[in-house]
């Protein structure tokens, strides 16, 4: 089968590295290989990035409440995450696929869709390019292992990777997905979250098959915009493109607390880690934010966000606090809180065109001297430079629970 014949209109391919985080811990450090690992903050109110595959037997996985799942796998190792290591090798991975395909769409630090069509004379059918694909992340990673997924679509290729994790490769010719997707569960449908597959599932839709094979207008009726999207996905239906140029849609940094704070004195210090660590990755990556928003979680787990444009794009750590500063100004709610994030939004690539005025002279002055904290970091280590604020923190759940994210 080769992308030429009807089958394969459009040859996209989706890799997903195997519980990524904890997989590079366990390559690093060969004591904790064949041992269940939990990636996150060593507190109860902290949340588990990544699993092991020998933690998830025991019903434990990604986002769930540390406590619950040191309750059900009582043997597990707590690893605190290393996320300058995990980008690190993502660029190193995100590197292989830039050998196989010029469009290469990031969807976080360890998948990605690559579009290989019309690659069939160069790198072979689809199983070939699978598996040249595995083959090339292991060698580059010395010992990392990816699911595969190829389809037709961005959706049926998605779902194919995640169909025989660890280390699996699935091939979904474009005539045989309608038929592949019919038994599976109405939560692997793209979009579809908690609340929206109870919703189906009332509706007597427990298969991908039966919200193929419903009435597109009844399922518009019931569930407006997103039950014409769900048929078309139930279908194999799916036009969007690999979007090779995609920069991130939103880089933030959230922090759960060890207990809860109420005073705007609390809060400032995390904000300005987050400013710190968004800013420091924006320009690793050479991309600067023109919006920055704010996210409180209170006590009762309900979310609060304020969020801004900002004058000017920028990529200073100081200039999205003072703004973030302004943004908790806004906030009337006492809480008490359990969690405060930031965002930055509204990416663009340096020198993008967007307009540019004069560059306020404490902004100036606060690149320099964030940049070369940048180097001195890069030179000596993350702790080598602490600010005089950042001695004392006395609600912090050690350990970022989400420092780096897309948004898709």
């Amino acid at each position: 089968m080769t992308a030429a014949e009807p089958d394969w209109p459009r040859t996209i391919v989706h890799a997903d590295m195997d519980a990524f985080y904890a997989a590079i811990e366990q390559l690093d450090d060969p004591t904790l290989r064949g041992r269940p690992l939990l990636i996150g903050p060593d507190s109860p109110r902290g949340v588990v990035l990544t699993a092991s595959y020998e933690a998830r037997p025991f019903g434990v996985g990604s986002a769930m409440p540390m406590w619950r799942a040191r309750q059900r796998c009582p043997e597990a190792l707590i690893v605190p995450p290393h996320f300058e290591r995990y980008q690190e090798v993502s660029k190193i991975i995100m590197g292989v696929f830039g050998t196989f395909s010029p469009r290469v769409e990031a969807l976080s630090l360890d998948e990605a869709f690559l579009d290989m069509s019309g690659s069939e004379r160069l790198f072979g059918s689809p199983q070939v390019i699978g598996q040249r694909i595995k083959d090339a992340v292991f060698a580059a990673t010395r010992g990392l292992t990816a699911s595969v997924g190829i389809s037709a679509t961005r959706y049926v290729a998605k779902v194919a990777s995640g169909f025989s994790k660890p280390d699996g490769l699935t091939i979904v010719p474009q005539r045989a997905a309608r038929a592949w997707l019919a038994p599976l569960s109405v939560a692997t449908l793209w979009g579809a979250g908690a609340k929206t597959v109870a919703q189906l599932e009332a509706l007597g839709l427990l298969t991908i098959g039966q919200v193929a094979a419903a009435d597109p207008q009844w399922l518009m009726r019931e569930l407006g915009k997103l039950g014409r999207r769900f048929h078309d996905l139930a279908n194999a239906i799916d036009a969007r493109a690999v979007q090779g140029s995609r920069s991130a849609g939103s880089v933030g940094w959230e922090r759960t607390l060890s207990s809860d704070v109420r005073t705007r004195r609390e809060l400032e210090p995390h904000l300005r880690a987050a400013a710190d660590a968004i800013a420091h990755r924006l320009r690793y990556r050479a991309i600067t934010a023109q919006g920055v928003r704010i996210k409180l979680k209170r006590a009762d787990f309900r979310a609060l966000t304020r969020q801004c444009a900002l004058a000017e794009p920028t990529d200073v750590g100081a200039t999205m606090f003072d703004r973030a500063i302004e943004l908790l100004a806004a906030v009337t709610d006492t809480g008490p809180f359990r969690l405060v994030g930031l965002a930055a939004f509204d990416l663009g690539a340096k020198g993008d065109g967007r307009q540019l005025h004069l560059v306020p002279a404490a902004d100036t002055r606060s690149r320099r001297l964030e940049v070369a904290i940048d180097e001195l970091v890069e030179r000596f280590g993350s702790g080598v430079v602490q600010r005089a604020g950042d001695l004392r923190r006395d609600h912090v759940v050690r350990g970022p629970v989400n420092l780096d994210f897309l948004d898709d």
